[in-house]
């Protein structure tokens, strides 16, 4: 029997480095591994459908979820996680000292979907007061100009959303205080700690507490298959989850290595053993079960933020077949 052939766009993260390199390959599966920045994977595969699988934004996924043709279906894989309080960037000059300072401002995200900042809105909203219709959202480039939603929205009325000019960015902005504020996944490259700053400039503690208090660590990313190949060959979802499980336990061996440096960070091992000692031993979880609650207030936070009609059911984010796994 011939394996299925199978192209997959995603970025090349240490927890997929052993599907790249073919120590793990998942059955029945001929599998071709295209690595791209999350930008390119993103845009490809929503606008033109170009891999049978592939790395999408958390957010973007669940829209798709609401349009008539339902191009994707998930497993549960979960390639980029993070804490999001470190992406909130201020203008030094825009009275923004606490998190309610942001009340009234003009907050700049690249784009209103997008998956940081439904986490940043939805954490501001619950935690700290500051409620989603309550500033001024400004979409765009953040580095280059004419930078557009992925996909088509349609916000409730509450929402307050502006487009930027032709020629400007969102980095630029910020720094000139053009805009007050701005949600993003990547530090804009006007930050230098003096003129434009973090919200939370010593953002790891409030991070920790943030997990403490909450046990979520927030989800950015998923793998979705192409329905059409879905369709045609269900048995794909569960080799491909069991795939990239296996691929990620290579990962977890590696952290535990103590006799040299797996990374090229000084104290590597002692961040290893500070983030399971904060976190435990599966700290990046796989699966449905042991992310219940980090997907439903993701799901809740979508909702809240007019990105989705209804607040979706977990359960029907995913291939039925990983929902479940075998037990002898």
């Amino acid at each position: 029997m011939t394996d299925l052939k199978l192209t997959l766009g995603c970025w090349d993260y240490d927890r997929v480095s052993a599907l790249i390199d073919g120590r793990i390959r998942p059955e029945g599966i001929d599998l071709t591994f295209l690595n791209m920045i999350v930008e390119e994977t993103f845009f490809r595969m929503l606008r033109h459908q170009e891999f049978d699988v592939s790395e999408l934004s958390m957010s973007s996924f669940v829209v798709s979820l609401f349009k008539p043709d339902r191009p994707f279906v998930a497993i549960p894989v979960f390639p980029s996680r993070f804490f999001r309080h470190s992406s909130i960037y201020v203008n030094a000059d825009a009275g923004i000292d606490t998190p309610k300072d942001l009340i009234g401002k003009r907050v700049g995200t690249p784009e209103f979907q997008m998956t940081a900042p439904v986490w940043i809105r939805g954490i501001l909203d619950e935690h700290y007061g500051v409620p989603v219709d309550s500033v001024t959202y400004v979409t765009g480039g953040e580095e280059s100009p004419n930078r557009d939603e992925k996909l088509k929205l349609e916000l409730p009325d509450n929402i307050r959303l502006e487009r930027i000019g032709a020629n400007q960015t969102l980095a630029q902005m910020l720094a000139t205080g053009e805009i007050d504020a701005l949600h993003t996944a990547r530090k804009p490259s006007t930050f230098d700690g003096v003129h434009v700053k973090r919200l939370f400039p010593d953002f790891v503690p409030v991070e920790q507490a943030y997990w403490r208090d909450t046990g979520i660590f927030p989800i950015m990313h998923v793998i979705a298959i192409r329905r059409e190949v879905y369709e045609a060959n269900r048995w794909i979802a569960m080799n491909l989850f069991q795939a990239f499980k296996a691929a990620q336990k290579l990962t977890y061996d590696g952290l535990r290595e103590t006799a040299a440096l797996k990374g090229m960070l000084p104290w590597f091992n002692a961040h290893v053993e500070d983030t399971l000692a904060t976190m435990g031993d599966d700290f990046w979880p796989y699966g449905v079960a042991a992310n219940r609650k980090t997907l439903q207030t993701f799901l809740h936070y979508h909702h809240q933020c007019g990105l989705s009609p209804r607040v979706l059911d977990v359960d029907k984010m995913f291939a039925p077949e990983t929902l479940e796994e075998f037990v002898i």
